[in-house]
């Protein structure tokens, strides 16, 4: 006898096959590209006749600064997710299983302020600052406005993932005689380990991906991030072709391709779990 799909499971799937291979073709298509010959390159075949894989060596020696530019964005986006997750986990067991005065004003301003396109809206603001406190044209200077545009919804985010913790557990531990520090330390951080692995995922993307911030508060190659790297390589940086840019762009995206490959069966617990939930 033979099996029959419902109809709603037939659009379902495909509908699934097909966001699949809008994300997987186009990536797949610049990784071929990459490892193309200049000739395959102006062919409109998918799959090479020739691998070429000095395209990866042309990169690293038409740009020189380019070993420096990967560490900054290296450097900028862990220093950003690592701040943004401690304020963000201090910050959602307070407002949760703390509670200070004020905390719903806080969150409503919070909830409020992701309505606002800050990145834009703030740039001169953020040059101002920046300039006044001397980090313009620096690396270090492209953190603080990157853990100030990630922070409200981490805070959120985290917020909600300590609501899913039984206040019960709370008060136990307060009985034993654990303070704040270690409450949170034993069984808060356990709890929302889920959580917090969606606030590194969302930070490290956005981090890392950033173009505007960077190209407006730095000035110099060597102190850019790889993003405004690349930008000026389609730009006209040197004699590029399509092949040498896809390699560039291969090198920009794979270190969060492979970050998120890591930790994606945690990312989307987490999401289940609520993490989203404002």
């Amino acid at each position: 006898m033979k099996k029959e799909f419902p109809l709603t499971n037939i659009i379902r799937h495909t509908l699934i096959v097909f966001f699949m291979l809008t994300i997987l073709l186009p990536l797949a298509w610049v990784l071929l590209l990459s490892i193309k010959s200049m000739p395959d390159s102006m062919r409109g075949n998918l799959w090479p006749r020739k691998f070429d894989f000095n395209h990866y060596a042309y990169v690293f020696e038409k740009i020189d600064t380019l070993p420096q530019n990967l560490f900054n964005s290296i450097y900028v986006t862990s220093a950003t997710v690592l701040i943004t997750s401690i304020c963000a986990i201090l910050a959602g067991y307070a407002i949760v299983h703390l509670k200070p005065k004020g905390s719903l004003f806080l969150v409503t301003v919070l909830v409020l302020s992701l309505y606002f396109p800050t990145r834009v809206v703030s740039i001169i603001s953020i040059y101002e600052i920046q300039d006044y406190l001397s980090l313009i044209n620096s690396t270090n200077g492209l953190i603080l406005p990157y853990i100030t545009l990630n922070l409200a919804v981490s805070v959120l985010i985290m917020r909600s993932i300590f609501q899913l913790i039984p206040g019960e557990l709370i008060d136990s531990a307060r009985m034993d005689g654990a303070g704040p520090w270690r409450t949170l330390w034993l069984i808060g951080i356990p709890l929302a380990k889920n959580g917090l692995v969606v606030i590194i995922i969302v930070n490290f993307v956005t981090a890392w991906g950033e173009y505007l911030l960077a190209a407006t508060l730095t000035n110099d190659q060597e102190v850019r991030t790889m993003p405004v790297v690349l930008a000026s390589a389609q730009g006209g940086m040197g004699q590029w072709a399509w092949p040498r840019i896809a390699a560039v762009y291969v090198i920009v995206v794979l270190p969060g391709i492979i970050a998120f490959a890591m930790a994606q069966k945690l990312f989307f617990k987490g999401l289940m779990e609520g993490a989203l939930k404002t």
